[in-house]
């Protein structure tokens, strides 16, 4: 019978304890004296599930890394222009091609990327900036079907239906280079300008195997990937080393083989079969997107794959989930501090006079904390204060009726009144802090700015709005209004505070107003608000607003408690029909991440 070192010409090794786990300890084998167990160290080859995309569609372009991936057109039925961006767990709205198409390839990074080619403008070539495409010189041939791989000033372009032309770019011009040896459409192209890969594709009316690697001057035929295919994706730093997935066999297939520079080796299948799919990232670390899983179905499901010695915590999405409710239905109340330390006071609790009670909020449940000295609704707050620095201003009491300009102060247990605003205000909006703090008005532009004793006008708002409630967060000097006023709500309309002066945001998506907002300028939670009863919810990452998911009830008018620095949130009670005691909680999703190596066991004795 052999034996191990018979075999690998050396012995197990007889250890007390296992080694140091770290890339030179792959493919060892050793036993454990003190456990009783034959180990080894090797690397976990597998597929998980990522957040999916906004829009369903197949035939799209991709470039980017599996945590700054970008996806641009493709068909969801009709050609589309959308953009997405993918930050390792969920996928945001970019700005749109200038020209729809399909079947496009794409080179560079979420920042800087570069589509090209796509059917029916087979020359267009455009940039990307972070936001905004721009045209560029046009390819040298048009095609679509193609495959593209590189930087946005070094791109490569191969193949495309029956083409066998290839290009390369250099930041200004497309120029034709050695053509492939192969003619093939759908195949994917990984790697950069000088060291490149071309895996599979049809050839021309068939599924292929063939592969080429480049080196910047020659194609070369190398061995052939273990199952052809077409409208594949896949991910790799050069040509020695690449992953490659999905396609058609002709029927899909979640196919996946790894290229060592000689060989391709099968690994783990993706979870979902697909052709026309796109795909990024490097041999290790990629990403699977969009597709279609049957000729007449465009998925939008994302995977990533990762191929490491490390065990991985899966990603996790963006998501609302229900948390403690408060101890009674309230509406129109103010919200400031976190989500493991936050505040609510005022309101409009039955019977629909303003109320004093103020909650507190520990992460997990709520207590009553001190009493307002005056109760009343429409209040505004210094969202980015404390739960032992507190500040609220303005409001109204519908029962009496009047308006207030009374401000107080909140120091973990009670509340104090301090100066007044210039004048009586309700349904205002504010953010800041106790010693810092911003209101701002209805129906004017004036932003009153607070220094703790004191209130004096600042920066004046591009837009009036009649209702400024739930409408601001962040700090005096990074501030952040979205929507109210004026008869209507603005469009969505954002603007952004440095203390000094507002400038134009981007915007939210509809008219909105009387929302949940909390966070910072560069990191903030929008949820719900009128007009209506929306459950929709967006973050803002101080340049543009992205979609979040649902909540789990439709409302406006209610409090939004946000921690600083960061999109998480609460949504605290606020107008159903016609209130709720209602709380649910945002947590933001996170990448893929890795936990550590750990060694396989092999026998228990």
């Amino acid at each position: 019978m052999s034996e191990y070192s018979g075999i690998r010409g050396t012995r197990v090794k007889y250890l007390a304890s296992d080694p140091t786990l770290n890339t030179s300890t792959e493919g060892q084998v050793w036993y454990n004296s003190t456990s009783g167990t034959l180990k080894s160290l090797v690397q976990i080859k597998a597929w998980s599930s990522g957040g999916n995309m906004n829009t369903a569609r197949t035939a799209l372009g991709g470039t980017g890394t599996s945590t700054a991936g970008l996806a641009m057109g493709g068909t969801t039925g009709s050609d589309t222009a959308a953009t997405e961006e993918y930050n390792g767990f969920s996928w945001s709205n970019g700005g749109n091609l200038n020209t729809a198409r399909r079947f496009l390839d794409a080179a560079g990074t979420q920042t800087a990327g570069l589509a090209f080619g796509g059917y029916l403008d087979l020359t267009a070539s455009e940039s990307y900036n972070g936001s905004t495409w721009t045209a560029t010189s046009p390819l040298a041939v048009g095609r679509h079907s193609l495959a593209g791989t590189g930087t946005q000033t070094a791109a490569l372009a191969a193949g495309g239906a029956t083409y066998n032309t290839a290009q390369s770019y250099n930041g200004t011009s497309w120029t034709a280079i050695s053509p492939i040896n192969t003619a093939r459409g759908y195949s994917t192209l990984t790697g950069v300008l000088t060291a490149a890969l071309l895996s599979g594709g049809q050839d021309p009316v068939t599924a292929t195997s063939a592969t080429e690697s480049y080196n910047g001057t020659t194609w070369t035929t190398v061995n052939s990937m273990n199952t052809a295919r077409l409208g594949l994706g896949g991910g790799g730093t050069n040509n020695t080393a690449a992953t490659v997935f999905g396609g058609g066999t002709p029927s899909v297939t979640g196919a996946t083989e790894q290229w060592d520079g000689t060989n391709w080796i099968s690994v783990t299948s993706m979870t979902t079969g697909r052709q026309y799919l796109n795909g990024t990232g490097t041999e290790t670390a990629s990403i699977a997107f969009g597709g279609r899983t049957s000729p007449s179905t465009p998925t939008a499901a994302t995977e990533e794959f990762v191929s490491s010695i490390d065990v991985y915590s899966p990603s996790t999405l963006p998501a609302w989930a229900s948390t403690s409710n408060y101890p009674t239905p309230n509406s129109y109340l103010a919200g400031f501090g976190t989500t493991t330390a936050g505040v609510t006071t005022g309101g409009d609790g039955p019977p629909g006079n303003g109320i004093t009670t103020t909650g507190e909020y520990d992460g997990s449940s709520w207590t009553t904390g001190g009493a307002l000295g005056t109760g009343r609704r429409g209040l505004g707050a210094g969202t980015n204060s404390t739960l032992t620095a507190g500040l609220v201003f303005g409001g109204n009491d519908p029962g009496i009726p009047t308006q207030y300009a009374l401000v107080e102060e909140y120091n973990g247990s009670t509340w104090s009144e301090v100066n007044n605003l210039p004048g009586n205000q309700s349904n205002v909006g504010g953010f800041g802090t106790q010693t810092a703090g911003a209101c701002l008005p209805v129906s004017a532009t004036a932003t009153l700015e607070y220094d703790g004793t004191n209130w004096t006008s600042g920066g004046s708002l591009s837009n009036p709005r009649n209702t400024t409630s739930g409408i601001g967060c962040g700090t005096q000097t990074a501030g952040l209004a979205v929507g109210g006023g004026p008869a209507a709500p603005l469009a969505g309309d954002t603007e952004e505070y440095n203390g000094t002066a507002w400038t134009a945001g981007g915007d939210y998506p509809r008219a909105i107003q009387f929302q949940g907002f909390s966070g910072i300028q560069t990191s903030a939670l929008i949820s719900g608000g009128g007009p209506g009863l929306n459950t929709d919810s967006g973050t803002y990452d101080g340049t543009a607003f992205s979609t979040a998911p649902n909540m789990g009830t439709g409302r406006y008018a209610h409090a939004g408690v946000g921690s600083t620095g960061s999109s998480a949130g609460l949504a605290v009670t606020g107008r159903t029909t016609p209130r709720t005691n209602a709380v649910e909680e945002f947590t933001v999703g996170s990448p893929i991440t890795p936990t550590g190596a750990q060694a396989s066991t092999l026998t228990t004795s």
